[in-house]
């Protein structure tokens, strides 16, 4: 039975049982429209305890599957905010082992899950980042930058995996079956596993189960939401980058870009230096900053900042050297369209605009736009994800920038051919991403947040994903998908922002009560933040600032009164 046969018998079962929901049903988006469908409400997961860590090795069993450890962990081994997690046991183990006839690589699913003695009733599937191929501590991410707690010290037992091979490298993209367990197969068949240890571990299977991750994670997160709707309850979805090939292709053309303006060769940091970022930031400030009522070093009108600021107008043009004062006419041109979004040789659009913010100065930024074409979006454009991939043994990253041509690079992504038989555009990216019924009628929820000022995956990819989700269901996806972007923060955490947050919790809330989050309060990081400081942070800011992160299209506005270093003197409008 495929996905779509089992969507039509779901959607028809529940039109027949006339399933009410408890949860929220009032126009909560700001459309003013008509209130939303009423949907079915989970039940709230319930605990359970693990009798015996030390016993559980004898107990596991699966199919295709090696469980090479079983480990008590004791309290404090793991930290999360300056606190000791509670102590809980460690499964280590493979699936599906082998070795490539095209390469001759040995490959498996290597994973670890972390089981708390003391166990909330939920599973929590950690989707990583970058090109995975490491099986990181399993945790479990609530969002943000530098986070006081997680999934694990939650309660929740979490699953976190290498995706299908074991090395953060893009050469398993040669294989054609790694590429495919990278894009959403490792899931897919992890899933149903970790489902049955929980269930040996504990007596009972996760009441609730939620997948969640940022980046790549988010990806991930997105992918699964339209492919195993069934399996998951809760997706927490952070800064994805749901059109990844594109994205690479789209930042691979900044680098082209940023190279020709590049005063000394080989350094595409120098086609738009510090100086010259931190001038267009203020710039950005100086037209946007009190649109939401007060002028604060955040940008939180967004869609208001992108037709009052423009950049031939509002930034000085150099009339002779270049000196952090202004920009060239050819740097204006050159930027700007890379901020309209970037082009191939031929003028095909590659993947989506951005927002000018105010997060252009920092490390993070400049790391995505001027290291990352050369040493990251070159591999796994070149080796993950074209038809056919280039030459392993001869692949140079810096030249394949230099060198490529943006319309093949696109051409081939979307290719199939020969061992390959699903383009990269097939196995990275949600199938009909707006389409997502069957999470919706299942009493599914999903909560996404993307920083304004993501260098990398461009925040209005993901509004214009969310409008496209909006618009399919009626204008309103509000009750069961909801979207919030964060101001200045840069690629998942970072940037002139208030990047801490937890969206874990409120989205538990949404799922097991009902509870939709209008808005969520977000602190920055400054001196003494038990989860790390941000430095980023300007210095006239306070070092706890909150602001509410609202529910999109909503923005945060000064009430007119109050502390501008305090969510209270905010509210979403």
């Amino acid at each position: 039975m495929n996905i779509r046969h089992l969507h039509a018998i779901v959607a028809a079962a529940l039109a027949a049982s006339s399933l009410a929901a408890c949860g929220d049903n009032d126009d909560n988006d700001g459309s003013g429209g008509t209130p939303v469908q009423a949907l079915p409400q989970l039940a709230a997961a319930t605990g359970a305890r693990l009798a015996s860590c030390a016993d559980l090795a004898a107990k596991l069993s699966f199919t295709d599957t090696t469980i090479s450890a079983v480990n008590p962990i004791a309290a404090g081994t793991v930290m999360v905010g300056g606190k000791p997690v509670a102590a809980h046991c460690q499964v280590l183990g493979k699936m599906a082992q082998r070795t490539s006839s095209v390469d001759g690589q040995s490959y498996a699913i290597g994973f670890e899950m972390r089981l708390p003695l003391d166990w909330n009733g939920r599973f929590f599937y950690q989707a990583n980042g970058g090109v995975d191929g490491s099986v990181v501590t399993a945790l479990g991410s609530v969002g943000g930058g530098g986070p006081l707690d997680n999934a694990l010290n939650q309660g929740f037992a979490v699953i976190s995996s290498d995706a299908g091979h074991g090395a953060q490298t893009p050469f398993f993209g040669i294989d054609p079956q790694a590429r495919l367990d990278y894009g959403y197969q490792a899931v897919g068949k992890l899933t149903p596993m970790a489902k049955a240890l929980i269930r040996i571990a504990y007596g009972k299977a996760p009441d609730r189960s939620y997948i969640g991750g940022c980046s790549n994670g988010g990806r991930h997160t997105m992918v699964a939401a339209a492919r195993y709707a069934d399996q998951y309850d809760g997706y927490l979805v952070g800064d994805p980058g749901f059109r990844l090939p594109l994205a690479a292709i789209a930042n691979i053309a900044g680098g082209k870009t940023y190279a020709a303006l590049a005063t000394t060769p080989g350094d595409l940091g120098a086609g738009f230096t510090q100086a010259e970022r931190k001038l267009v930031s203020n710039a950005v400030l100086g037209k946007c900053d009190a649109l939401d009522g007060s002028a604060d070093g955040l940008v939180q009108d967004t869609k208001a900042c992108q037709a009052a600021f423009d950049l031939n107008r509002d930034v000085p043009t150099c009339s002779g050297a270049r000196d952090g004062t202004c920009l060239s006419t050819a740097q204006k041109t050159g930027i700007a369209g890379l901020f309209a979004g970037a082009k191939t040789e031929t003028g095909k659009a590659i993947y989506a605009s951005f927002p000018y913010d105010s997060g252009l100065a920092t490390g993070g930024w400049g790391f995505w736009k001027f290291n990352s074409p050369l040493v990251l979006d070159s591999g796994a454009v070149g080796l993950i994800f074209q038809v056919p991939p280039e030459n392993a043994a001869t692949f140079n990253g810096p030249a394949f920038v230099a060198n490529g041509n943006l319309d093949s690079m696109l051409a081939k992504v979307n290719a199939t051919g020969g061992i390959y038989t699903e383009s990269a555009i097939s196995f990275m990216t949600p199938p009909n991403a707006a389409s997502l019924g069957m999470l919706k009628n299942r009493g599914a929820k999903m909560l996404v947040y993307h920083g304004t000022s993501d260098p990398i995956f461009s925040s209005d990819d993901t509004t214009t994903w969310y409008d496209a989700l909006r618009a399919a269901n009626s204008g309103d996806a509000s009750n069961f998908a909801r979207f919030f972007r964060v101001p200045g923060m840069n690629h998942c955490s970072d940037g002139p922002a208030t990047d801490q947050f937890d969206m874990l919790t409120p989205l538990v809330a949404w799922v097991e009560k009902g509870q939709a989050p209008d808005s969520v309060t977000a602190a920055a990081r400054g001196s003494g933040n038990a989860g790390g400081a941000n430095a980023d942070l300007p210095a006239g800011w306070s070092a706890a600032r909150t602001r509410p992160l609202c529910a999109y299209p909503k923005v945060a506005r000064y009430k007119g009164s109050g502390s501008i270093e305090d969510a209270a003197s905010f509210s979403c409008q």
